[in-house]
This record gives C-alpha cells, structure tokens and sequence, in this order.
C-alpha cells in the first residue's frame, strides 16, 4: 500500500528516542522528510544522521514560546514545504495526587499542555488542505494510570482540545488525530516498571493484563503514527486511536 508520503514533510518533536524518534523512522523509511527535534542539540543531530539525508535535527523544547516558528521555518527552508507535525513530549514526573509539587505541575503543564496547544496553533496557521496535526498522548485519556497523576491530569484536557481543533479545522481540510499509546516498550515505560521495585514482576503483570499479552514494540507504533500522519488516512480525523494491544476494553 502506497501511504502518499514521498517527499511530504513532518515536523517531529520529542524524536531523538522513544516513540517520537519510532515514528520519525517509519516516516523516513517511506519517502517522507522529517525535522526531529528534541532539547538536545547534539542527540537532535545525531537522530537525524540515524535517519539519512531526509531528515534534519533541531535542538527544541516544547515549553519555549518560539519552538514552534523556528520548527516550521526550518521545515520550509530546508525542504520547501510543510506539511504535518507529530507532537511527542517526553512524560511528566511520576507521583500519587498527594505527591507532586506546584513545580512539577508547572513544568509539565508547559511541555506537555501548554507547548503541544502552541505548537499545534502555530501549524494550523501555516497548513494547507490535506495538511494534518498529530498528538502523542497515552491511554490515560481514557482512564487514569496508577502512579502517574499528572499525565492524568493533563492528556485527557490535551485531546480535548484536539478534538475541538479537529471541529475547527476540518473546513479548511486539515486533519488532527490523536494516538494513545499503553505499554510500548521504550524507556520511559521500563523506567515506570522499575519505580515499583522489581521491574520484571511489574512487566509481567501488565501483560498479563493486555489481550495481546506482550508490550508493543516502538515500531509497531510508529508504523501506526505514519499512516495516520499519512495521506492514505485522509478521511481520519478527530480520533484517538489506541496503540496499546487491547488494553482498552471499553467501545
């Protein structure tokens, strides 16, 4: 199946590892050009140089107000176009309610929250028709995680507003589209097992508890962002999609 992604260009944040950088790779590997960014310069570059020729490496926090115009600029100066993005953060700090600090809220309400809206906003103002707007989220859109109350607290707000995007963009032709990823096995999650105190045990009694019994593997999902992404999928938008094996149970 041809997804229509030759020479089409994403910009990618979050992508120097993890679910990001999966999805750059998967979009890269079918012809399309990526800009990867993530907060370190030197790991931005050497991600991009993993990838080859089409892509480009840029140092980018979520959080800073001019990310997303110096994001979209490079994309058309370095490739002549833009025409989508993947806005992956890394996952705030672990925590029970009563255990996170004002800080810890504040700093994730500004990667996570506040620096995926503007950058989100800030693609709207550039894109075309077929253009398209993506969302790394996590299942806790649909149903708290033990342990990771701030997540909870703010990726369900985030696809709220990515629903009502999707309402207000649609006109125009531009598509948004959510995924919600559960146990992919990526740092992040084997660094959430071993908060328990014995990672192994933790990892076993999660996939018991997936209908799949295995955790997805990074490029499982990043081969789910890239067709979405893609123009193959041009009549999806305002959905999230879980990528997370059946671990949701519900409709």
């Amino acid at each position: 199946m041809d997804l229509g992604l030759k020479d089409r260009v994403y910009v990618v944040t979050g992508a120097t590892r993890g679910l990001g950088y999966a999805s750059a790779r998967e979009l890269t590997a079918d012809g399309a050009k990526v800009v990867v960014t993530g907060r370190d310069a030197a790991r931005a570059a050497e991600a991009a140089a993993t990838l080859g020729p089409n892509a480009v490496g840029v140092a980018a926090d979520n959080a800073d107000p001019t990310a997303a115009a110096t994001l979209i600029a490079t994309a058309k100066e370095r490739f002549g176009r833009f025409d989508g993005i993947l806005i992956s953060v890394g996952g705030p700090a672990a925590g029970a309610a009563a255990d996170n600090t004002d800080e810890q809220w504040a700093a994730a309400f500004e990667s996570v929250f506040l620096g995926a809206v503007r950058l989100a906003r800030a693609a709207a103002d550039e894109l075309g028709e077929g253009g398209v707007i993506g969302f790394v989220l996590s299942g806790s859109v649909h149903e708290p995680i033990p342990g990771l109350t701030i997540s909870n607290g703010l990726r369900p707000g985030l696809a709220g507003f990515a629903k009502s995007l999707s309402v207000d963009l649609g006109p125009r032709g531009i598509r948004v589209v959510g995924l919600l990823p559960a146990r992919i096995d990526t740092d992040r999650v084997r660094e959430l097992d071993a908060l328990s105190g014995d990672a192994g045990a933790a990892r076993a009694a999660n996939e018991s508890r997936i209908p799949l019994r295995r955790y997805g593997t990074p490029e499982e999902f990043g081969r789910t962002a890239a067709f979405v992404l893609s123009p193959a999928a041009s009549y999806l938008t305002g959905l999230m999609l879980p990528v997370d094996g059946g671990s949701r149970h519900g409709f």
